[in-house]
């Protein structure tokens, strides 16, 4: 369960990264489920281009990442607390 070998421009802000990672943890703490995510930035290549992995892994086509600063929220620290099984019947 996740994001699993997504690979994205090079360019994208290490803010938004941790956004994303940020958001997927929040996700496996609401369901009680353990998530991961495995995401590629691919130093040179743009959205639509296609990153090769060689033998067995394939290829991926560059995705697009939604550019919205998520700097703010990042750099405010903290942690995602886990979940409480003590609340439930």
């Amino acid at each position: 369960v996740g994001l699993d070998m997504i690979a994205i421009p090079g360019s994208v802000k290490t803010s938004t990264i941790s956004g994303i990672i940020a958001d997927e943890m929040a996700i496996g703490m609401i369901n009680q489920k353990t998530t991961a995510v495995r995401i590629i930035p691919v130093i040179g290549k743009e959205v639509g281009e296609v990153v090769e992995f060689g033998g067995l892994l394939g290829y991926a086509p560059i995705m697009p990442i939604n550019e919205f600063g998520c700097a703010e929220f990042i750099n405010r620290g903290g942690r995602i607390p886990a979940p409480i099984h003590s609340f439930k019947n």
